[in-house]
């Protein structure tokens, strides 16, 4: 589990990639500081939701809107102790993006480092740094549209 040692006290964005099967999970805040990300069985996503909520001041949450997010967002809406402010971010394209920001984060070592990136194949799943990736998109959003 990558958790820092100290909590943010500014509110904080839960970035979450949603999935049959795992879920990516992310924590940044406003100042696009990175406290936590991890990828977890769909089935303990809520449970480890409400560990994070305990731990960081989430004020919201940005979730992917492609596959499973209509289903997902009614489950969260159901069964999250407290309701929490949920907003769909466009995640085309993600997962190629995830997997050039996986190399980026844990630079290759030995022989990975002589294949080319785009033929490098992450060794775990992403699903967490694309949820990083909605909180930044959304963060841009928001950039945008402050500066226009």
């Amino acid at each position: 589990m990558n958790l820092r040692e100290f909590s943010p006290t500014q509110p904080v964005i839960l970035g979450f990639d949603p999935g049959r099967d795992k879920c990516g999970l992310a924590v940044i805040g406003l100042d696009r500081q990175l406290h936590y990300h991890q990828v977890v069985p769909a089935n303990a996503a809520i449970a480890t939701i409400e560990t994070l909520r305990q731990k960081y001041p989430i004020s919201m949450m940005v979730m992917g809107d492609q596959t499973t997010a209509k289903q997902w967002k009614q489950r969260l809406q159901k069964e999250l102790v407290e309701p929490l402010n949920i907003i769909l971010v466009d995640e085309r394209y993600t997962t190629l993006e995830a997997r050039d920001r996986y190399w980026q984060m844990y630079p290759p070592k030995g022989l990975t480092k002589l294949l080319p990136q785009g033929m490098r194949q992450p060794p775990r799943p992403i699903d967490d740094i694309v949820a990083i990736l909605l909180i930044e998109r959304y963060l841009n959003r928001l950039a945008e549209s402050v500066n226009s």
